[in-house]
């Protein structure tokens, strides 16, 4: 028998299960609050319960398996660490593109002349010096750099001088545009470095507090990690390439999803804290996206499912919409539950709450707190209005209205939440779900108070939004349900193979006929809709609100069991997979160019050339392979040629090769 141990850390709970490999079934499992910031007592929690609940020994345990969400709700929320950007060979209309300017959110940006041309020969020289005299300039808190060369993908030369320069002289990680993608578009490739840039410490941070609890239970067993297509990869790896982790807790819930419920076609939605991810299975896989994993607004080079994520969750914020009637918005921003902050705070949050419950009209800020998420040392490299903020927090959380005097302060406030230094506890669904007594995980009567207080702001003709909380609690759950109905509409039309013109899912999911169609109108026109796949709800959430969603679109929903730790189970069931991809171009007659990681080589006949692009990948993915600890490795190839047709003759423009070794995970044998 192997038993194996997989690990989910979402941004509300961490989940672990213990599977036996043997027999295809799940033994025990078991959930622990994520803790943040020191993740450590979330994920060693989860696990302790889930050995103590298989009654098995830990040092049983023959391989653990780690998927996240952490990754992916930090993009959405956009959090992250300060990074700098190193911008080899472009100019500056170039920052403008693919969304680079947005993600880095004022972030320095240090020019360099630079870079090749698409045949890989240096454009000019790189000015090593000036990059040591810009790097010495830059201010503190910088965690990370991102460098960016053009057509690096075509010769790395550059990008490895600088980051060689700046791990010499900052000690800091760095990440390389060519290291996560091999293919061109060099803003593309640059924002998706600096969204490594960011993840790095996170995703070090949990790799670590896992392993360190295996080491303190005993348990020799490798550690993998779930990436965003699915497949499982060494945690020195994902350390290196955090970003390859977004969508890693979509990825295995879609895994979990297909080994749970045996379902070949059906829609996926899984339901967390941050999120909702939809995925559509055919066949029992999903697809792989063609353009890159696209998470919130930014479209990066990552290898991922074709998800589609929407910050929509448990724990979103709830909005009220400025206007004259009541409506409600969920999210794209993730809140502390209020009823999850008094469990830990209770005296701040009663005392507040009752207070505010005292005034005929609460203010814009009550019923919200600020709780600040370092440990030791408070964040440096703050404005004068963040040091205010972070000055009044350092007895720990506050009323909102009193870390914040005045509104000049409110964006700072916004900063530190972005950076992930603080987070704000207010009125979420998980709230409205306790006030209906669909939930009691936390503190039930705090969460009544906050939807209460919630419920007597006003709309625009000056009425309370509702007459009390069960009202508002009940709009609130079915807000989260319509938007739920709105996610799975637009993933159909997404994946639907019906040309609807220039019509996007997004305006096709909401269109008045499509309203009419799920209502069942009849009149002189009768129109129905539904989908023509089942959906899988997973999530721990998920029982709870999606009956409805299945009735609003006519559905079988599949709410399979162990539906709230999926993502753990779906960690420990999939394959390793390690890619290595490089080009051939012919920048002219008789002259063929390979692109490899050490730089470019030229031949004079295109056989030969594919020939040593092939062995050199091959060469590199079995290394890769070997590192990641496949115990069986199975070789696949891909070949994309790119030829043109002039006056009668075949014209090489490139070929694209990419080598991949799959295999399962070695697991330790006692």
């Amino acid at each position: 028998m192997a038993l194996l141990l997989g690990v989910d850390t979402g941004g509300t709970y961490t989940d672990a299960v213990v599977l036996d490999d043997t027999e295809d079934r799940v033994i025990a499992s078991a959930k622990s609050l994520t803790t943040r910031p020191d993740l450590s007592h979330g994920v060693g929690s989860a696990i302790d319960m889930a050995i103590a609940n298989a009654g098995i020994e830990a040092t049983d345990i023959a391989m653990v398996s780690l998927s996240t969400t952490l990754a992916t709700n930090a993009l959405v929320e956009g959090q992250g660490g300060r990074v700098a950007l190193i911008f080899i060979g472009f100019d500056t209309s170039e920052l403008a593109r693919a969304g680079l300017e947005d993600a880095l959110k004022g972030d320095p940006v240090i020019w360099l002349s630079g870079g090749h041309t698409h045949a890989g020969a240096e454009i000019s020289t790189l000015n090593l010096a000036a990059l040591e005299t810009e790097l010495a300039a830059l201010g503190p808190g910088i965690t990370g750099f991102a460098v960016a060369a053009s057509f690096a993908t075509r010769n790395p030369g550059h990008e490895l001088a600088a980051r060689d320069l700046i791990r010499r002289i900052t000690g800091r990680p760095v990440t390389c545009s060519h290291e996560l993608s091999a293919a061109l578009n060099g803003p593309r490739r640059a924002l998706t470095a600096v969204l490594n840039a960011r993840l790095i410490g996170m995703i070090d941070h949990l790799v670590s507090s896992c392993e360190a609890h295996m080491a303190h239970l005993g348990i020799r067993a490798p550690l993998m990690v779930v990436r965003g297509d699915g497949a499982l990869v060494s945690a020195v790896l994902a350390r290196e390439h955090p970003i390859e982790t977004i969508l890693s807790g979509p990825a295995a819930s879609i895994a979990g999803a297909s080994w749970l419920t045996g379902e070949k076609d059906a829609l996926v939605s899984d339901i967390g804290g941050t999120t909702t991810d939809v995925c559509l299975l055919r066949n029992g896989k999903p697809a792989i996206d063609p353009m890159g994993a696209r998470v919130g607004k930014y479209r990066t080079m990552v290898e991922a499912v074709a998800m589609r994520t929407t910050g929509l969750g448990g724990d979103s914020e709830v909005n009220l919409v400025e206007g004259m009637a009541t409506r409600l918005r969920l999210g794209p921003r993730r809140l502390v539950p209020v009823a999850l902050a008094a469990s830990r705070w209770p005296d701040l949050v009663h005392e507040a709450l009752d207070k505010a419950l005292l005034l005929e009209s609460p203010g814009e800020h009550d019923g919200r707190f600020v709780l600040p998420m370092w440990q030791d040392h408070p964040p440096a490299g703050l404005s004068g209005r963040e040091e205010a903020v972070v000055a009044r927090l350092l007895g720990g959380p506050l009323r909102l209205s009193d870390a914040v005097r005045t509104r000049l302060e409110h964006p700072a406030l916004m900063r530190l939440v972005s950076q992930g230094e603080v987070m704000i506890a207010g009125v979420t669904p998980s709230d409205a779900s306790h006030v209906l007594g669909k939930l009691d995980s936390w503190d039930g009567a705090a969460a009544t108070k906050a939807v209460t207080l919630f419920a007597r702001r006003r709309n625009g003709r000056g009425d309370r939004i509702t007459p009390g909380p069960e009202a508002l609690a009940l709009a609130i759950i079915d807000q989260l349900q319509s938007q739920t109905v709105d996610c799975l509409l637009e993933a159909a039309f997404f994946e639907d193979r019906r040309d609807w013109g220039n019509n996007s899912p997004e305006t096709l999911a909401r269109h008045p006929v499509m309203l009419a169609a799920l209502d069942g109108h009849k009149d002189v026109v009768q129109i129905s809709a539904t989908l023509g796949v089942p959906v899988i709800g997973l999530g721990a959430s998920a029982p709870s609100y999606y009956g409805a969603v299945g009735e609003r679109l006519g559905v079988r929903m599949v709410l399979p069991e162990h539906a709230g730790v999926a993502n753990a189970i779906g960690a420990v069931v999939g394959q390793i997979a390690m890619h290595a991809e490089g080009s051939v171009t012919s920048p002219g007659p008789g002259r063929f160019v390979v692109h490899l990681p050490t730089g470019p080589e030229t031949f004079s006949d295109r056989g030969t050339a594919l020939a040593a692009l092939q062995a050199a990948l091959t060469e590199e993915a079995l290394q890769k392979a070997g590192r990641a600890g496949i115990e069986e490795i199975r070789l696949t190839s891909e070949q994309n040629l790119s030829e043109v047709e002039i006056e009668g003759q075949t014209i090489f423009i490139e070929a694209r090769l990419k080598v991949t070794a799959h295999g399962r995970p070695r697991i330790a044998r006692n």
